[in-house]
């Protein structure tokens, strides 16, 4: 339960975009339509689903303060901590390498409708930001873990497939020119976050 709790909380009321507005880069760039915005949107679930696991066993074994003492008790003052930021990025970057791989050989024409934006998931903060809020709020087991990486992914992909079908509606619409573009996409992404203020206190 405390999984499933977990798991639900992370994609409607902690969501990494309309919670901390992470990864805006990509969600306003690549959600002109829903079907690149559910490419790039799985791609997230995967890296995030893979890599959180990985980052989560680096921490607990070999970052945390302490974490030594499995190789040896006289390496329980070492503390790693500092090289969090380069190797959670190190592990990113590699699972993202190998979905640009998958993505450009299954499927070119995604591959070029995600142009740029596929490679630059190794540095997209809301990948980065799940690993280091694993980090900090110190989960008990892989399985917690696990199920946190998968929430946030799922929770941006619902997010930049719900305004990329948003977007292709009112492409149909007047709207002044003043707003026209990236104008109106903050104003939609602002009132989607307001909805979203509605899952807090979610609980099972």
């Amino acid at each position: 339960m405390e999984s499933l709790n977990l798991f639900v909380k992370s994609i409607f009321v902690d969501n990494m975009i309309f919670a901390y507005f992470l990864g805006m880069c990509s969600f306003l760039a690549v959600s002109k339509n829903v079907k690149t915005a559910a490419g790039l949107g799985v791609a997230v679930i995967f890296v995030l689903g893979v890599t959180l696991p990985i980052n989560y066993l680096l921490n607990k074994y070999l970052l945390s303060p302490g974490s030594l003492t499995w190789i040896s008790p006289e390496l329980a003052n070492v503390d790693l901590s500092f090289l969090s930021f380069i190797i959670f990025i190190a592990v990113i970057a590699s699972f993202v390498q190998l979905v640009e791989m998958v993505v450009e050989k299954f499927s070119p024409s995604l591959y070029s409708s995600l142009g740029i934006f596929l490679p630059l998931i190794a540095v997209n903060c809301a990948i980065l930001g799940a690993s280091l809020f694993m980090q900090q709020k110190a989960f008990a087991t892989l399985g917690l873990a696990t199920c946190y990486g998968l929430g946030s992914g799922v929770g941006w992909f619902l997010a930049i497939v719900s305004i990329a079908a948003i977007r292709e509606k009112i492409t149909y619409s007047n709207i002044p020119k003043p707003l026209q573009g990236l104008g109106i996409t903050f104003i939609i992404a602002g009132l989607m976050a307001i909805a979203f203020m509605g899952f807090m206190g979610i609980n099972f």
